[in-house]
């Protein structure tokens, strides 16, 4: 007998914040849909649920070990890992579509990431990128 055991009610389901995400994913097997739709839709959950978006957070200030991590992933290990961090990657139509990036995020959390100093330093380092490009005058990010 399994020694893992969760209280389903007591996850936080991410299918529930990511509704329009996944009606964006079903449109794109339709027509074509533009990947910063997707981003938008992508962030808009994040935001939801952690109050940051992947954009948030540098890739330099996760460990080698957790690029390894998140590298390996598969579906059936990432639905015990979200699970172990209080969260459901799994909606109505089955594991959802970007359970790696909500991985992602949930790692993020769980590694004590998600902070104004990593959040404001994430955005400058997006700043001078653009800033860098020719002709780019100014950078005007969201909340």
């Amino acid at each position: 007998m399994s020694t893992i055991a969760f209280d389903q009610f007591a996850l936080t389901r991410i299918a529930d914040f990511a509704r329009s995400l996944s009606r964006l994913h079903q449109a794109a097997r339709r027509h074509a849909v533009d990947d910063d739709q997707f981003d938008r839709e992508f962030n808009a959950v994040c935001q939801s649920i952690w109050g940051y978006t992947i954009d948030d957070i540098s890739d330099d200030l996760f460990a080698p070990e957790d690029h390894h991590f998140l590298d390996t992933l598969d579906e059936a290990h990432a639905r015990i890992f979200a699970a172990e961090q209080g969260y459901d990657l799994v909606g109505d139509q089955g594991m959802l579509t970007d359970w790696w990036g909500f991985c992602w995020m949930i790692l993020a959390e769980k590694r004590g990431l998600l902070t104004p100093e990593n959040r404001a330093a994430a955005r400058a380092a997006i700043e001078e990128k653009y800033l860098a490009a020719p002709n780019v005058i100014g950078v005007i990010i969201g909340p």
